[in-house]
Formats: C-alpha cells, sequence, structure tokens
C-alpha cells in the first residue's frame, strides 16, 4: 500500500484544487463522454457533498491538435455524472480564473480551462521548477489542499501534476487510490494460484517492457496484438511485416534483439497465436499460422482457434492481468479474440485487472459488466509503468508531501 494521504484524511471546509483526466475523444468539434468522466465524478460528488469549495483542472489534447479544445463541453458531461453542477470559467489562472475561485461557496465546483493552454503546464521539468511558475505560484495560495486524482497522468511530470505538491498539502483521489492499488498489485500481492498476462494492443515496445519485468512474477503470457504478431515472426512465422499498416517493421527493428531474448529465455511461459484472423471481401476470414506462406494482408484480429487455446488458461488462473486489445475490437468482425478473453476473465473467479485507456471500452462497447472484473483501470502509460515497477512521479510527491518533504 502507498503511503499518501486520500479523501478520508482531508480536513473539513477546504478551498481544493483538484487534477482530474479528463481528455477524451473528439469527434466534429464534440466532446465524447466517457468512463474517465463516471469515474472522476465519484471523487467531485464526494467533494461537493463534503462541503468543500472545489476548483477543477484537466487537459485536452495538445496544442495543434484536433483534439486541442475547451473544457466547456467536459463541465457539462462532468456534471451529468456526478449529479452536480459544475460551473466553467475559460481561464486557467487570470483574473477571470481568481475571480470565479474566490466566489465559491461551500458545496460548489468550478472547472478551470484546458492547463495546456497555459504557457507553463506542458516542459516536462522538475517539480521545484514547476513549482516556482506563474501558475502554480498564482493557483496555490487560493487553496488549502491539493487533490491528485489524474491517475492516468501520473506519470507526466506537468506543472498542474507535480508543482503543487510542494506548494499545498495533498491527497490522492478516488480514482488515484484505486488505480495505485488495482495497478501494484501484480508486484505487491500474493496469489495462491497462476498468474497470468494477456498482452496485445498496437505498442509492443511498451508490453516487451512489461514481459521483461514481469517473468518472475507471471506464469504465462497469452499474446496477440502487435506484439503476438512480433513474436511469431522472430519465433520463424512470415507474419509481423507491414502490409497496409506503419506498426511492424519500425517496432521489429528497435526491438528484434529483446524479442528474440525473451523468446528464448521464456518460451515456456509464452502462448502465441495459432490462427489470426483478416478481411476477405469484406467478411472475417482466418488462416492458421502454420498455413501462411507470405503474408498479403493485415492480420486484425487472433483467430477463433487461439480464443479457443487462451480460454482454459484463464480459467485456470487466480489473477489475470490484460495489457492491449488483442485485436481491432472497435470493428465487430475483429473484436472475437478481445472479447473472448474479455468474457473468460468475467467467467473466472479470480482477481483481474483490466487495464490500457482503450481496451477497457470494449467492455461497455459488448454489454460486458464491469462488475465481472475486480478493476478496469482507465490509465494507458502510467498502467505501463505501475506493471513495470517504474516510478510515477504524481505518485511520489504525494508520498513524499504526506511525509513533510516539503514545507508547504
Amino acid at each position: 500500500m502507498s503511503s499518501f494521504r486520500t479523501l478520508d484524511d482531508l480536513p473539513a471546509e477546504q478551498r481544493v484544487l483538484v487534477r482530474l483526466d479528463l481528455n477524451s475523444p473528439v469527434e466534429d468539434g464534440a466532446v465524447q463522454d466517457n468512463r474517465r468522466f463516471s469515474r472522476h465524478a465519484e471523487t467531485v460528488a464526494e467533494l461537493a457533498a463534503a462541503g468543500h469549495r472545489v476548483a477543477l483542472m484537466a487537459h485536452q489534447g495538445r496544442p495543434g491538435r484536433d483534439t486541442f479544445v475547451s473544457l466547456e463541453q467536459h463541465a457539462d458531461i462532468l456534471a451529468d455524472h456526478a449529479g452536480v453542477d459544475v460551473d466553467f470559467v475559460a481561464d486557467t489562472y487570470g483574473d477571470d480564473a481568481l475571480a470565479a475561485i474566490r466566489s465559491l461557496d461551500a458545496g460548489d465546483v468550478l472547472l478551470l480551462e484546458n492547463t495546456r493552454m497555459t504557457d507553463d503546464e506542458l516542459p516536462e521539468k522538475p517539480p521545484e521548477a514547476h513549482a516556482e511558475s506563474a501558475f502554480v505560484e498564482t493557483l496555490a495560495p487560493e487553496f488549502d489542499a491539493y487533490v491528485n486524482d489524474a491517475y492516468s497522468a501520473a506519470h507526466r511530470e506537468h506543472a498542474s501534476i507535480v508543482g503543487f505538491p510542494l506548494r499545498l498539502p495533498s491527497y490522492a483521489g478516488r480514482v488515484m487510490e484505486a488505480e495505485y492499488e488495482a495497478n501494484t498489485a501484480i508486484a505487491s500481492r500474493e496469489f495462491d494460484g497462476d498468474v497470468t498476462m494477456v498482452v496485445g494492443g498496437t505498442k509492443a515496445t511498451d508490453v516487451i517492457g512489461v514481459m521483461e519485468a514481469l517473468d518472475e512474477t507471471v506464469d504465462q503470457f497469452l499474446l496477440g496484438g502487435v506484439a503476438g504478431e512480433l513474436f511469431l515472426r522472430a519465433a520463424g512465422y512470415p507474419v509481423g511485416y507491414d502490409v497496409d499498416t506503419d506498426l511492424f517493421d519500425d517496432q521489429w527493428e528497435r526491438n528484434e534483439d529483446t524479442i528474440r531474448a525473451v523468446l528464448d529465455e521464456r518460451h515456456d511461459q509464452i502462448r502465441l497465436a495459432s490462427d489470426l484472423a483478416y478481411e476477405d471481401d469484406g467478411d472475417r476470414a482466418e488462416v492458421a499460422v502454420d498455413d501462411v506462406d507470405e503474408k498479403q494482408q493485415a492480420f486484425l484480429d487472433v483467430g477463433s482457434d487461439t480464443v479457443a487455446d487462451y480460454e482454459p488458461v484463464i480459467h485456470g488462473s487466480d489473477a489475470v492481468f490484460l495489457k492491449g486489445a488483442l485485436g481491432v475490437f472497435e470493428d465487430e468482425r475483429f473484436s472475437v479474440g478481445t472479447v473472448g478473453v474479455l468474457s473468460a476473465i468475467a467467467e473466472t473467479d479470480c482477481f483481474s485487472v483490466v487495464g490500457g485507456g482503450d481496451t477497457s471500452r470494449a467492455i461497455e462497447l459488448y454489454g460486458l459488466d464491469e462488475d465481472d472484473y475486480s478493476h478496469v483501470s482507465i490509465a494507458g502509460g502510467a498502467y505501463i509503468r505501475a506493471l513495470t515497477g517504474e516510478p510515477l512521479p504524481a505518485v511520489e510527491l504525494l508520498e513524499r508531501n504526506a511525509a513533510g518533504d516539503f514545507d508547504v
């Protein structure tokens, strides 16, 4: 367990500055509702109900991208989930923001403008440098406490993440608390039976690092997605090359030696796909990897036989961690692998964590029940860091703040 403080330790009637992660898909200018809003709404509703004066910070997109938009729409979506009014001010730490903050009454909630619209936010800097920024030095005196609920951004050294713990008593929100506990369980908990990790997604470099870090903890790895194809390539199959994609060759070039070493050293732990799926005249088609002579089209999912191979391994596990989808599940034709393993996990009486931002969307998309899993993570990069044991700056600063390392 972490040694940071939580909302249970927050004194009454505080002026609270809260960092959330509401970063969302944007389609034709419309911000899309997603799991992050409903999760963070629990922290927001609890703080409002307790009578705190609450100002929220969050980011959306990056400068230069279509997703870099105002948080005005986010306020309405969050309000619907939290069941409280969420006011919005189109300013982060200027006069308008300060006036809105100072007018908050007990139980009021205010969302400040996109933190990334300030010059101080984005550069990765040490906490001490961010703590001296105009952004932090202007806002901090307006508050009694800082709450970080943005676990999915906990690996970032941005001003709103790492600057305020040097200036204010700091606490973990409910999302931060729950995510940290679940995502570190693979390293911190003892399990009676086998620990299985399902590895997929498009960022093979990330998951290869996880496989290296967890070889002593995980009993078997079940592979799919880009990483799965690259491991098949290392095993001598003519797949894992770019055909109508740019996902494979570059990652192979950067990771070939590591992939070969991991496969050689841990081949008994690693289960590879026995068949793969592709599009043929608009329909799903499958081919056994033993029958592939040359890769002529993109493979978009693992095959049905692979799912049948993986299911009994999952059913026999005491803990299952999933990172990344096994196929392009957004297309129902190629959801068989991802939905198949998610269903097998749901059927199993085990400790289970489904992680990797996009992958968790498959649960909602295909009518699965989130309650069938021990934890569904909304984090991507931070989840990877937690699995590999790398430090998370936001968590470290919450711990240091609780330990009294800063004169706040």
